[in-house]
């Protein structure tokens, strides 16, 4: 007979019965006051994408397409063509008749550039130090206007390095740019943001003011003029813009806080046309790209009538 000790007995302890997560959900909504809270929270939300949707849609105020002598914008040069912004400058480059030669200043090629290099429109340079310009002063030189798109998001990035990108390179460029260039009328057209401010909590703000700020300081009484745009959302081009981007853009789009990427390059070349309307140290919020992209347009679509 076996003994009692030797036999092992298992115990079976019951573990409590695991709620589903939807079931947990269920029964927090049911709670009246945490419901009615969510629901106000939606229905204002609502409401105020309703009152903006309608307040854009209502503004008319379009800018008249422009009458009379263009300023020259044959020759242009555009960095940071390779990224989202620049690719779509880049394509309303292309497509623009009054523009011959467009210089492309980058580190890395893309099918955009590649299309353009093959037209016989872009010649590109490879050029990879944006703190030395020396090596490129025969291409920017030819430009009279320059569309500069070169910039990196804020994540993972320190001051220092964050400041180097959107203040040192774009003004060690136009110093260089200004001591070999021997156009009468240069335009340097600078990306920047919306909402930034020198009191800003955030860097990135901060820094980009400050480029602004360094780069107005240093064009004036020369002949260069800065312009510098200031949009919120940029969605890529149609044809680059993946499902995610798209439906940001048009989340954004209704309510005037997004442009496509091809529209601040239409809105650069127009401003570019326009010349001394535009003084050094003007700003374009998203409202006057999406503006000054249209009178681009109708001013494209009559000259095609003729």
């Amino acid at each position: 007979m076996p003994r009692l000790d030797a036999v092992p007995v298992r115990v079976h302890v019951a573990r409590p019965a695991r709620i589903p997560r939807l079931v947990v959900l269920s029964r927090v909504m049911k709670l009246p006051r945490l419901r009615t809270i969510l629901l106000t929270l939606l229905a204002l939300f609502g409401a105020f994408y309703l009152f903006g949707v309608i307040t854009v849609a209502s503004w008319d105020d379009p800018v008249p397409v422009l009458d009379g002598e263009i300023a020259s914008h044959e020759t242009i040069a555009i960095f940071g063509a390779s990224g989202t912004a620049g690719d779509g400058i880049l394509k309303a480059a292309l497509a623009d008749p009054g523009i011959g030669k467009i210089h492309v200043i980058t580190r890395r090629a893309t099918p955009r550039i590649e299309e353009g290099v093959a037209t016989g429109k872009v010649q590109m340079t490879r050029h990879m130090d944006y703190l030395d310009y020396t090596a490129v002063r025969e291409q920017i030189a030819e430009a009279s206007a320059v569309y500069w798109a070169i910039g990196t998001s804020s994540v993972g990035v320190d001051e220092k390095t964050y400041g180097m990108i959107h203040v040192d390179f774009p003004l060690r460029f136009v110093t260089e740019w200004t001591s070999v260039s021997n156009n009468a009328d240069m335009s340097f057209h600078y990306i920047s943001s919306s909402d930034i401010s020198e009191d800003s909590s955030m860097m990135w703000a901060r820094e980009k003011v400050r480029a602004e700020k360094t780069l107005f300081a240093f064009a004036e009484g020369t002949s260069l003029r800065v312009i510098a745009y200031r949009p919120d959302y940029i969605g890529p081009t149609e044809e680059e813009a993946h499902l995610g981007q798209d439906m940001l853009f048009w989340f954004f789009a209704p309510v005037g806080a997004a442009v496509r990427a091809q529209q601040i390059g239409e809105a650069m070349i127009e401003v570019t046309a326009r010349g001394a309307q535009f003084e050094n140290g003007d700003k374009l919020g998203t409202w006057n790209i999406r503006r000054y992209s249209d009178a681009y347009r109708r001013r494209s679509h009559t000259r095609g009538r003729e």
